[in-house]
């Protein structure tokens, strides 16, 4: 595979990233999924609702997000809704909460690493292309969370967020965390989950990643660390693998930014890149990229 081309803007407005989008220009459908992170309870860190609104207007599109598996604000139907209205989603976009009922989506992932099938919200099912926007900051089990996370612990269900935490061992949030899988595992379960989404709305899907923000800490952390990266910029591409590596990339040579060495320090204690590997092994994407700044 060659290499994929990636797009920045050191432009960190919501013009900035229309201007991105564009140069992108994917070719999305009629009925768009856009994923987002929603925002933990209590979180100071993830990107509100009117950064991204000029943007999710212009393609009409419906703003997704699914249950967590871990006990918190987002957990059940009820508690998620209320949140996404505190947090003005709702207030401003179509929203679907993937997961609100059962049955799961279920596809099958024969090449799987650790996985062989992967638990979804029903209603991506509904949709025909899908836009995935990230916020890029470190994570507290996968070292980092971008597109590849979105894509697979995002676009899960509840039950699927246990099963890729536990590495296929149980589908059931209550006891998941006793039956974590080790980082390893954890890490190609992801990369499984990932492949399988994007390669359902292959042709058909995007990715934005916007690097500023940066805590060592997820959105889905109600107690963050406040950022200890300066502002990067925004990147944009159709390949998850690639965006990802750009971004990790962009900060191993923020060598004069004093908060670089604490942000690795996550990354490379949870293996973080070797998510990178397994994705890469899977076929779906590239880690070697063309960075192209469309600021120059």
């Amino acid at each position: 595979m060659g290499k994929s081309v990636v797009y920045f803007t050191k432009d960190l407005s919501p013009e900035g990233l229309m201007k991105l989008f564009n140069k992108l220009n994917p070719a999305l459908g009629n009925n768009t999924a856009i994923k987002v992170h929603s925002g933990e309870k209590g979180n100071q860190n993830f990107l509100k609702p009117l950064f991204w609104k000029e943007l999710i207007d212009k393609l009409d599109g419906t703003v997704v997000e699914c249950n967590t598996a871990y006990p918190g604000a987002r957990d059940t139907v009820k508690h998620h809704m209320k949140l996404l209205k505190e947090h003005e989603w709702t207030k401003y976009f179509k929203f679907d909460l993937l997961d609100a009922e059962e049955p799961d989506l279920v596809f099958d992932i024969p090449n799987g690493k650790v996985l062989k099938v992967d638990y979804l919200g029903k209603n991506l099912a509904n949709y025909d292309s899908l836009l995935v926007l990230s916020h890029f900051k470190g994570h507290p089990m996968g070292g980092f969370g971008g597109a590849l996370k979105q894509l697979s612990i995002g676009c899960a269900s509840s039950r699927g967020k246990a099963y890729i935490h536990s590495g296929g061992f149980t589908t059931d949030p209550s006891i998941v965390w006793d039956h974590t899988c080790s980082q390893i595992d954890f890490l190609e379960a992801m990369a499984d989950a990932a492949s399988v989404v994007h390669n359902h709305f292959k042709g058909h899907v995007a990715y934005i990643n916007v690097m500023k923000n940066m805590s060592v800490d997820c959105d889905c952390c109600a107690v963050a660390e406040d950022p200890c990266l300066k502002d990067i910029g925004i990147l944009a591409s159709i390949d998850p693998i690639a965006i990802d590596q750009a971004c990790i990339d962009l900060v191993k040579v923020a060598t004069d930014d004093p908060g670089q060495a604490h942000f690795l320090e996550r990354v490379n204690s949870r293996k973080g890149e070797h998510i990178l590997e397994a994705a890469y092994d899977l076929g779906f994407g590239s880690r070697e990229y063309q960075l192209i700044n469309i600021d120059e």
